[in-house]
């Protein structure tokens, strides 16, 4: 659905929480997908969608296996035809993250990770640099969706700290 839809130019947008808090069709189309097929294969499992509890379904993680999904990581890329999106699901057990895959369709990234069992890219395995020292460290860092000036002046000043440490 996500490859099929980003080359559409007027995708129908909703807004969410403010302005550049979005949700498409193709986000609520995606969870309903995933919750359909995971409750197939695995009946007594709960779920807590992005899209169904921005909609007002009762979110609560319990000791019970649990998928969290975000069927549109990334709406607003999406929204842009950038083809930096990706769906993102985790499975919880006894409220531990046991499992998680996040999949961009349209780089055709698929990064998988298992607890105890380190993390893969396309069935390779990844690792983080192991850098320590942020002089030569390389970060990457998003602004979020608020836009609140309270909390848009934490993170403008803590992207300042940031910048004047790191390498790149």
């Amino acid at each position: 659905l996500i490859r099929e839809k980003i080359s559409i130019r007027n995708k129908h947008v909703d807004i969410k929480s403010s302005e550049i808090d979005l949700v498409t069709e193709t986000d609520q189309q995606v969870e309903k997908l995933l919750i359909e097929n995971l409750s197939k294969e695995f009946p007594d499992h709960l779920f807590i969608g992005e899209e169904s509890v921005a909609n007002g379904s009762q979110c609560s993680l319990t000791d019970k296996p649990t998928w969290i999904i975000d069927p549109v990581d990334g709406t607003m890329n999406f929204v842009h035809g950038f083809p930096h999106s990706c769906i993102s699901i985790a499975l919880f057990i006894n409220k531990i993250p046991e499992i998680a895959v996040v999949y961009n369709p349209l780089i055709e990234q698929l990064f998988t990770a298992k607890r105890g069992q380190g993390a893969y890219l396309n069935e390779k395995k990844i690792k983080v640099s192991g850098e320590t020292n942020l002089n030569k460290a390389l970060v990457m860092m998003e602004f979020g969706t608020s836009r609140d000036p309270q909390k848009m002046e934490v993170v403008a000043a803590n992207q300042e700290i940031l910048m004047k440490e790191v390498h790149g």
